[in-house]
């Protein structure tokens, strides 16, 4: 784990699993769960779709967690990557959204480019300078290689933690995440364009 995941460790609520387990008999509880994570969630969405439609993906994903909590294990502890894991199924809904709006971004001048959703994405996933190729190396991802990027690079989820989110194994993961990582290397002529420095399975 490096020092971001540790220092999500540290600052995680306690008693997460907790809490859904006692909505299952108070769904008002659940509440707790909202007000916890959604800006989180939110800020995950938008930079993958946009603000746009972030607002309605968000409040969808805690609704949809809401209907499921009783199907939540409370012995993996963690809400997290569980709330994380339905973000990206709903984003796979918009598959076709995601990629016109990273070719959209791409074919932008970069002097017309509002601050925001490609300044978000280029900060957390490239080195700076290749915001437009970086955009349109990321819409011709295959899409589970660009979700498990996204989740590392953008919701800063340890290995683990996405395995945990997609139903993957840890070596799915790695092998998903490498990928896309020589992808967009051989992309960008060279540039690596991930921030994390994580190589192995946590």
């Amino acid at each position: 784990m490096n020092e971001s995941h540790a220092s999500h460790a540290a600052r995680a609520p306690d008693g997460d699993a907790a809490v859904i387990e006692k909505s299952w008999h108070e769904p008002e509880v659940f509440a707790e769960i909202f007000h916890r994570y959604f800006d989180e969630i939110h800020r995950y969405v938008a930079r993958r779709l946009g603000t746009d439609a972030a607002d309605d993906l968000a409040a969808e994903t805690f609704l949809a967690a809401f209907r499921r909590r009783d199907r939540f294990d409370p012995a993996k502890g963690a809400v997290r990557p569980w709330l994380y894991g339905i973000a990206t199924n709903l984003v796979s809904v918009h598959r076709r959204s995601e990629r016109r709006f990273f070719r959209a971004l791409a074919r932008t001048p970069a002097e017309h480019v509002a601050p925001g959703h490609e300044d978000r994405v280029a900060a957390q996933v490239s080195a700076g300078e290749v915001g437009k190729e970086l955009a349109r190396a990321l819409a011709r991802l295959p899409s589970g290689d660009r979700d498990v990027l996204l989740l590392v690079a953008l919701a800063d989820l340890s290995y683990d933690e996405v395995a945990q989110a997609l139903d993957l194994k840890n070596g799915t993961v790695a092998s998903r995440l490498n990928r896309a990582r020589r992808k967009l290397r051989e992309a960008l002529g060279g540039v690596n364009p991930t921030l994390t420095t994580e190589e192995s399975p946590a």
